[in-house]
Parts: C-alpha cells; structure tokens; sequence
C-alpha cells in the first residue's frame, strides 16, 4: 500500500517497552533508529508524490529500510 507509515513503533507496536528503552540507554540504536524512521518518512513522501525518483531508486531507498529494520529487530530480540 502506497504511503504505508512502517516506523519501526508501527511496525513492533508489542515492543515499544524495550524501544523506548533502548532509544534512551543506546545512542547507536537511538540514532539507527532514527535513520530508520527519517528513511521511511522519505520513502512514504515520495509515494504519496508519485514517485518521482526511477525505480532503481526507490528499490534501493526501500532496501536500506529493510536492512536497517532487520538490524533494529535484532537488537530488540538479542
């Protein structure tokens, strides 16, 4: 779905606890996340503006997100 908001509290609501915490404790993980959320509110703009970039790019926006959500998780669960 275009414009789909996939913050990283979106999309692990069951872990706001731990990411709450980890956002206050772990600067690497705070700033990580913050990537994250920056690179996914990017993403939803250009959807929603018709993207306006070549797919190539979007794939590749879409693939950092994917990557750095998958980092995010493993350090949620580890």
């Amino acid at each position: 779905m275009l414009g789909e908001n996939h913050s990283l509290l979106s999309e692990f609501p069951e872990m706001k606890d731990a990411i709450t915490s980890l956002v206050k404790t772990d600067e690497v993980f705070a700033s990580d996340m913050a990537k994250y959320d920056e690179l996914d509110k990017e993403i939803r703009k250009l959807e929603l503006d018709g993207s306006p970039i070549d797919d190539g790019e979007m794939h590749q926006l879409k693939h950092d997100r994917a990557v750095l959500k998958d980092s995010l998780h493993q350090r949620l669960v580890g």
